[in-house]
């Protein structure tokens, strides 16, 4: 997988995390998405944001290690809420 070619499969702003996988940005009907771990077929995981600037900070920063550091508010397909968005809400 390159760049170029996450780029031709419509994602944005493709980064390769130290681990080897790949992610990157896609843009959704109301959301920002964080995908995980993307191949020719797809992506393992999403984290959904509210806007572009949050998804696109944690694209340029995130190691890859647990989950991604902003304020994502779903992760896709395990329907698992940010805590600490949660805890922001109560």
């Amino acid at each position: 997988m390159t760049p170029e070619r996450l780029i031709e499969l419509g994602y944005e702003h493709p980064r390769q995390l130290p681990d080897g996988r790949w992610i990157a940005g896609m843009r959704l009907l109301f959301t920002y998405g964080l995908v995980v771990d993307i191949d020719e077929i797809g992506w393992r995981t999403r984290y959904c944001y509210e806007s572009y600037e949050e998804a696109r900070k944690d694209i340029e920063t995130w190691d890859g290690q647990g989950d991604p550091p902003g304020r994502w508010i779903k992760q896709k397909p395990e329907n698992r809420l940010n805590p600490n968005w949660v805890r922001e809400l109560v």
